[in-house]
């Protein structure tokens, strides 16, 4: 049976990744920072679905949560065949209003987790030349606006550059950037969405569907929506100096209350 192992698996695209994946008939490893969460979402699926789920109790903003889900990762008795790098959270407020703390474990969560994960499991599915990996960036990373699009732009540049490494190994990577989603993302940062129309939203199943697919194309870049695949094509033709202030124009329109 192919093992799967999802970071931040307990909520949003992670839990939709969960269910999509069990119900394929895939075991899975549900790592999160909430063990209460983990062994519920565990218990859930295992009665819907039938499917073993391991948890693994971890927080990627420590190096201690790091290690834990590497040292799973480099397990060669119990192989995982697909990662999917899910976890991650937003800051509220512009550059400098956010402590400076903040900005360096969103760094350990979007950047270093997934440098370190990726390089956990890439060693085994090489050897067995066969295995995915899904790093979850967004939409944001095509549009210059703080620490959270940078790290996105990193997680894009950065899984598609390795894809290429792999070529012939049998192995894929991609990055997967959703746009406006429902989860629980807006309401852990404490932002407020009511700027953002309803045909903006995607649901975490949606975004799941087409990565899926698109995971199965091959492609190393999964933009989910008619809307926001236009909407990358376009940033990624302006110059950097007029998309910044696009995005600029943009967060003063968004409230954040």
């Amino acid at each position: 049976m192919t093992t799967a192992l999802i970071t931040g698996a307990t909520a949003g695209i992670g839990a939709a990744f969960a269910r999509r994946l069990a119900r394929s008939g895939y075991r899975l490893v549900l790592v999160a920072r909430d063990t209460g969460r983990l062994e519920s979402s565990a218990a859930d699926l295992h009665d819907k679905y039938g499917t073993d789920a391991e948890v693994l109790t971890a927080d990627l903003a420590t190096e201690e949560g790091i290690a834990a889900v590497e040292a799973r990762l480099s397990d060669a008795a119990r192989p995982v065949d697909l990662l999917v790098n899910n976890a991650g959270f937003g800051n509220k407020g512009a550059f400098l209003t956010v402590p400076l703390q903040d900005e360096l474990d969103m760094l350990k969560v979007h950047v270093e987790a997934v440098l370190r994960l990726t390089t956990a499991a890439l060693p085994g599915m090489r050897e067995r030349r066969r295995g995915a990996i899904v790093n979850v960036a967004s939409v944001a990373a095509f549009l210059p606006r703080g620490t959270y699009g940078a790290s996105k732009a990193w997680v894009v540049s950065f899984t598609q550059g390795v894809m290429r490494d792999l070529g012939g190994t049998g192995v894929r990577l991609m990055a997967l950037c959703p746009g406006f989603t429902r989860t629980e993302f807006h309401q852990r940062a404490g932002m407020g969405t009511g700027n953002i129309p309803s045909w903006g939203w995607l649901s975490a199943e949606r975004v799941v569907e087409e990565a899926m697919r698109d995971l199965a194309r091959g492609r190393s870049l999964s933009v989910p929506g008619k809307r926001y695949k236009i909407a990358v094509a376009i940033a990624r033709l302006l110059p950097s100096g007029k998309l910044g202030g696009l995005s600029s124009k943009a967060a003063r329109t968004y409230r954040t209350d």
